[in-house]
């Protein structure tokens, strides 16, 4: 176990000192929970603490503690409108969190859980008004990262954990991108290595009629109508995708539905149409971006990458490579570590392409199109480039 510290003033909250716990995942369970005492501390006494899941990194409070939870909005520059997901270690933990636990809520949890499936379900009156935005539901899930289960059970308690990043950045997948963003801000970062799948969970609204998938994620749609075949997806516009359902009134049942999300700092342009007409299409811009005197980064897969030569694009373009086309989970897995070594880099325009809305594809679109802020370039609309 490896301790650091940071103490810095931000954005006018008061500074906090933030300790960065490295701890190893392969430890044995009992061991992580007596590494990650001081960490469950912190969560009792109304601290928050960063640490990894598999999806993205969350940052924790006590979900029980309504002063606590309104720290991570205030953390993080959340508005008050969006909820949080409760995180618990065990199906008993699900009683101190919702006023009921249907028979399809059991048979997802026995199907998908400890895992990147989020369920949403009546609130119990424990549960701090913050997490639910007021609402009368709450979002949970069980997450299968050794660190967040050692987390949790040693804390005693369900954490409330959005992403622990800056409100509206793009998720963090490794402790250096939650440094990045909240050091001095929260008391600790448990830096347990790179989250595995890097996007958020799935959230399944199960209290609508039919059930509503209201965020795809690290659980393929596919995959839970295999339990659940008359589960429909909010729409993911944009996407391409043939979803059904439609936005819901009232207040928000899970995060990522109201606000700009997964956005980097320089603007993100994201191309949709056939692949070989995105390569190109790409190239022409990323030329016209740098006769214009902007630097341009390319978010693209290593396909796309192989296939642009240096010929076609400018010099001074910053290459990010996400991952496989043939291997959907490895662009989940790099898609936000991308967009961030990019900001890094300093680019003025970021051009991204798209991917088949398959399996975790339909996250990794819903990603990409919440990123680009509606900078959509349609080859089906605008023409072959």
């Amino acid at each position: 176990m490896t301790l650091m510290c940071c103490d810095s003033s931000s954005n006018g909250l008061t500074p906090v000192n933030t300790v960065r716990m490295v701890v190893d995942p392969t430890s044995p369970p009992l061991d992580l929970e007596i590494q990650l005492s001081s960490a469950a501390d912190i969560l009792r006494c109304g601290g928050l603490v960063a640490f990894p899941t598999e999806t993205v990194y969350g940052l924790g409070a006590n979900a029980l503690d309504g002063q606590a939870v309104a720290r991570v909005f205030v953390a993080k520059g959340r508005p008050q409108d969006n909820p949080l997901i409760v995180h618990i270690a065990c199906l008993d933990d699900l009683q101190a969190v919702v006023a009921g636990v249907p028979d399809d809520a059991l048979a997802l949890a026995r199907a998908f859980w400890p895992g990147p499936l989020t369920i949403v379900l009546p609130v119990r009156g424990g549960v701090a008004r913050e997490v639910t935005a007021g609402g009368d539901t709450v979002a949970v899930r069980m997450p299968s990262h050794p660190v967040a289960m050692a987390l949790i059970r040693a804390a005693g308690l369900p954490i409330a954990a959005p992403s622990a990043n800056i409100s509206g950045r793009p998720s963090p997948t490794r402790a250096d991108h939650v440094w990045a963003d909240l050091a001095g801000r929260i008391e600790m970062i448990v830096d347990g290595g790179p989250a595995g799948i890097g996007v958020e969970s799935t959230v399944l609204d199960i209290t609508s009629s039919p059930p509503l998938v209201l965020r795809p994620g690290g659980v393929p749609v596919e995959a839970i109508r295999n339990i659940m075949p008359d589960v429909c997806v909010l729409p993911q516009h944009g996407t391409g995708s043939a979803a059904e359902g439609g936005e819901q009134e009232g207040p928000a049942r899970s995060p990522g539905l109201r606000h700009r999300h997964y956005a980097p700092r320089a603007p993100l342009w994201l191309f949709i149409g056939e692949w070989e007409d995105q390569v190109q299409a790409i190239a022409c811009r990323a030329r016209a971006e740098a006769e214009a005197g902007r630097v341009v980064g390319l978010l693209i897969s290593t396909e796309t990458a192989m296939t642009t030569s240096k010929a076609s694009i400018p010099d001074t373009a910053v290459i990010a490579q996400t991952g496989s086309r043939g291997r959907m989970a490895s662009v989940a897995s790099g898609l936000f570590d991308a967009m961030r070594r990019l900001d890094s880099e300093g680019v003025d325009v970021m051009l991204a392409e798209s991917y088949d809305t398959g399996g975790v594809g339909l996250a990794v679109m819903n990603r990409l199109v919440r990123s680009a802020g509606g900078r959509l370039v349609d080859m089906g609309r605008s023409g072959r480039k």
